[in-house]
C-alpha cells in the first residue's frame, strides 16, 4: 500500500504535467507551436486530447488511492483498466507519428509556406501568427522554411519587385531593432530583385527545427518512458493489490 500511495502521488503531478501542457499548447503565443496551433487543426485536436488525458490521470490517481485506502476491488480494477487504456494509447501515438513522420513534416512544411506565402504586415486578422513567426525566425537565425528563396512567393514583396525583405530574416544590425514587417533594401535595385540580394540568414527553419528536435529527442524520449514506467508499475501494483484483498477476504471466512 505504501507503494501505491506514492505512485498515486506521482500520478496526481504526471496528470497535471500533462494537462499544464496541453493547456499551453493551445495559450501559447511566442513559440513555433503557436504557428501550428493556430494553423493545424491536428494540434488543437491534439492539445485537447492532452488535456483530458491529463485530468483522467488525475481522477484515476484519486480513484485508485481510495480504492487502495478502502481496499474497494472495483477502484482499483477501474484504476488497472484505465491505466491499460492509456498506455495502449500512448504506443499507438507513437506508433503513428514514428510512421507517419514523412506526411506530418510535409503538412507541416504546406503550413509554413502558405503563411509565408500570405505574409501581410498590414493584416490585423493574422497578426498575431504572423508576428510568432517573426518571433521563430528571429530566435533560430533561419529564413523562410527551406531558404529565404521561399519569400519570393510572397504576393506583397513580388508587387514590391523584390526591393524589400522580411525584417525578421535580416542578418545586419541595423534591423535588429525592426522584428517584424518588411525593410527597404538599401542600395537601389534597377528592375526587380531577388532573395539573392537581400542581406539575410541562408539557413532555412526546417533545418534549425530538425536540430532543435534532434538535440531534445533523448529528454523526449526519456520523459515518454518514464510516463510509460510509472504506469506499468501501477497497473502491477492495483492488480497486485486487488490479489491481496481477495486473499484477505478469503482467509476470513467462517470454517464450517
Amino acid at each position: 500500500k505504501s507503494a501505491m500511495y506514492v505512485l498515486f502521488l506521482l500520478f496526481q503531478i504526471l496528470g497535471a504535467v500533462i494537462l499544464g501542457f496541453g493547456i499551453w499548447i493551445l495559450a501559447d503565443k511566442t513559440s513555433f507551436i503557436a504557428v501550428l496551433q493556430m494553423s493545424s487543426p491536428s494540434l488543437r485536436t491534439g492539445a485537447y486530447i492532452l488535456i483530458a488525458v491529463g485530468a483522467l490521470t488525475m481522477l484515476m490517481g484519486f480513484l485508485g488511492c481510495l480504492g487502495a485506502v478502502n481496499e474497494v476491488r472495483c477502484l482499483l480494477g477501474l484504476y488497472f483498466t484505465c491505466l491499460m487504456i492509456i498506455l495502449i494509447t500512448q504506443v499507438a501515438a507513437a506508433l503513428v507519428i514514428y510512421f507517419q513522420k514523412e506526411t506530418l513534416k510535409e503538412e507541416l512544411s504546406y503550413i509554413v509556406i502558405d503563411l509565408i506565402e500570405d505574409y501581410d504586415p498590414s493584416n490585423e486578422d493574422r497578426r498575431n501568427v504572423q508576428d510568432v513567426w517573426d518571433y521563430v525566425q528571429t530566435q533560430i537565425s533561419c529564413c523562410g522554411w527551406t531558404g529565404a528563396k521561399d519569400w519570393e512567393r510572397n504576393e506583397v514583396l513580388i508587387n514590391r519587385s523584390m526591393t524589400q525583405y522580411p525584417c525578421s530574416c535580416s542578418n545586419s544590425s541595423k534591423d535588429s531593432d525592426v522584428e517584424s514587417g518588411f525593410c527597404n533594401l538599401d542600395t537601389p535595385v534597377n528592375g526587380t530583385a531577388t532573395y539573392s540580394d537581400w542581406p539575410v540568414h541562408e539557413q532555412g527553419c526546417m533545418d534549425g527545427v530538425e536540430d532543435w528536435v534532434k538535440d531534445n529527442i533523448g529528454i523526449i524520449l526519456g520523459v515518454c518512458t518514464g510516463v510509460a514506467v510509472i504506469e506499468l508499475l501501477g497497473m502491477i501494483l492495483s492488480i497486485s493489490l486487488c490479489k491481496n484483498i481477495h486473499s484477505e477476504d478469503y482467509t476470513k471466512v467462517p470454517k464450517s
